[in-house]
């Protein structure tokens, strides 16, 4: 059975490839096989500008060949490689035979003398501990993080255009003191801003050692170069990452493992907000538009179900359960090394790929709302209940004996207080006329403290 979107095992290359197909330039294996072959370049080029013997200074058409090598690299390219490797049985030793090829074939005679210098002194690991990481930068900062950033944009616009609403609050689900729409959004924007800023001090990290760690095979052929130098800056300048020293065989992924924990605090923090919501949506704070043509039930035609932020709140749930393995796992390797790294490894793009679909999800979601305000504020003038308070705090001020056990039993037992009733209540109190004025002129609408202060 050939592959199709209705084949494919994983909902990821199947019902929602449309959506995440963006990814596939940094987590395929077509882009894997990529980004080898670019470290694998840059690496040669990097050696032919320090000039070591026999090499020398590449000429500008020889430059220009090899940086085609990957800037040029087709899936046609990439299932060449993968011919190569049923034969090899080994996918980086596929990649140097690959460059190397490409070589002889450039007619380049100058290139021809350099060919063995493809892969020198390395280790298949120096290629995937580069490779990888700059997979998961660039797909980050050129396709997630810009719509992870959209979708805190949208909140806090959001956030501004709700600034003023007053609303019921609940705690434990139960009436509590009010606060604004705006207030409750800005919340989640400011908690997803700091995760933001804290995935960007986050370095990437990568290992560029030789075999063992040691750079070996290099000093052994030049004892007398600054290997250490090299690396860190062929790493630095060349590729945006950080040279870990001193590694094993491979690098310890540490560095990338908190990534993937702030990756997974994100999701926290949107599966927070998804479930929010969902609530306000439950309890009509939120309208939401029907798009023409949809169905909301098989069997009640009046519904418009809330299925973006239901959909985001389950892909954010597994974006997290393939993130905490990778972050858990990944630090963990025998001695030098063994196999399971590159074997999980390969699933990065798909604990990206359901975060990605789930930021998505949200935007959608959220173009899609309207807040309810005639519910809204219904609900709140329905609970003046909530000015008890308000009511016991003024009197402490006014050293009321007992004002909260005072409100407790007037309050307790009833589901509900009109401005009647509350109104009744305050001319009982022993208090002077100006506190039951004061008193009196509350309003649960108004009851908000600084809640319109917050920053939207």
């Amino acid at each position: 059975m050939s592959l199709h979107s209705l084949t494919a095992i994983s909902p990821l290359d199947g019902r929602y490839h449309k959506k995440v197909s963006t990814l596939g330039q940094y987590f395929s294996e077509y882009a894997l096989i990529k980004y080898r072959v670019r470290v694998e370049v840059l690496y040669l080029l990097a050696l032919c500008e320090a000039n070591l013997a026999p090499l020398s200074t590449l000429s500008s058409e020889e430059k220009t060949f090899l940086e085609s090598i990957y800037t040029d690299f087709t899936p046609e390219q990439a299932e060449k490689v993968k011919k190569i490797e049923a034969v090899t049985n080994h996918d980086v030793k596929a990649v140097e035979y690959f460059i190397k090829e490409a070589i002889e074939q450039s007619g380049l005679a100058g290139l021809q003398k350099k060919k063995e210098f493809v892969h020198f002194g390395l280790t298949s690991q120096d290629i995937n501990n580069t490779a990888i990481p700059l997979m998961l930068k660039e797909g980050l900062e050129q396709e997630v993080l810009p719509t992870l950033v959209q979708l805190i944009s949208l909140l806090s616009q959001k956030a501004s255009e709700w600034k003023t609403v007053p609303m019921l609050a609940r705690t434990h689900g139960q009436v509590a003191t009010p606060t604004t729409m705006g207030k409750e959004i800005a919340v989640f924007v400011n908690r997803l801003l700091d995760l933001l800023q804290e995935l960007d001090s986050h370095p990437f990290p990568a290992k560029f050692g030789g075999a063992t760690g040691n750079l070996n095979a290099h000093y052994i052929a030049y004892p007398e170069y600054d290997w250490n130098t090299f690396s860190a800056k062929l790493l630095k300048e060349k590729l945006g990452l950080v040279r870990s020293v001193p590694t094993t065989q491979i690098e310890h992924y540490d560095g990338l493992g908190r990534i993937f924990d702030t990756l997974k605090r994100i999701n926290t923090v949107l599966i927070d907000l998804c479930q929010d919501i969902w609530l306000y949506v439950s309890r009509d704070y939120f309208l939401q538009k029907r798009v023409k043509g949809e169905v909301g039930s098989s069997t009640m035609p009046h519904k418009i179900n809330p299925i973006d932020f239901e959909n985001a709140e389950g892909n954010c749930g597994l974006s997290t359960a393939m993130l905490e393995y990778l972050s858990r796992k990944l630090p963990i390797s025998r001695l030098q090394r063994d196999l399971t790294d590159s074997t999980v490894l390969r699933n990065i793009g798909v604990g990206i790929g359901y975060a990605y679909l789930a930021y998505t999800s949200i935007l959608k979601g959220l173009s899609k709302i309207t807040i309810n305000r005639e519910v809204v504020e219904g609900e709140l003038e329905a609970n003046w209940i909530i000015l008890a308070e308000a009511v016991q705090t003024i009197l402490r001020r006014e050293q009321f004996d007992q004002p909260y056990e005072i409100l407790k039993a007037f309050t307790q037992g009833k589901q509900s207080l009109s401005q009647e009733d509350y109104l009744q209540f305050i001319q009982t109190l022993e208090v002077s006329e100006a506190v039951k004025e004061e008193l009196s002129s509350l309003r649960p609408s108004t009851y908000l403290g600084n809640a319109h202060d917050w920053p939207a």
